[in-house]
């Protein structure tokens, strides 16, 4: 069964940088696909980077702003966010799914099966 648990959240001035950290436990990372996804008050869960084999998928929202990126010894897949802007603000997410059900881009569209396992979720908040 897998598990992830986040960390590394807090509070930013816009333009400013944050990396988020989740862990993975159960299957080590060759074998997951996973994803980082936030959720502003009021608003669906939207996914914002994932990757699976190797591939990466961002939104446009983050893109050329946010790196994805593993470390297998850790079992760790990082968010690193740059150039940080309050519409960035909201609870980030990790979540898991074996990767032979679902692809980057798939996971973070929410498309097809779900992810087998969710973190807690991390507060982010970019605000002057």
């Amino acid at each position: 069964q897998v598990q992830v648990a986040e960390s590394g959240g807090g509070l930013v001035q816009p333009g400013g940088s944050l990396r988020l950290s989740c862990e993975a436990s159960g299957f080590t990372l060759p074998f997951l696909a996973i994803g980082w996804f936030r959720q502003a008050p009021g608003e669906e869960r939207l996914g914002v980077s994932c990757i699976a084999d190797g591939r990466s998928y961002y939104d446009w929202s983050v893109k050329d702003r946010f790196t994805i990126s593993t470390d297998n010894a850790k079992n760790t897949v990082y968010l690193q966010m740059d150039n940080l802007k309050p519409e960035d603000t909201g609870i980030y997410y990790c979540a898991a799914a074996r990767k032979e059900k679902t692809t980057d881009q798939a996971m973070c569209m929410r498309v097809g099966a779900p992810p087998d396992a969710w973190g807690q979720g991390t507060q982010v908040t970019v605000s002057s």
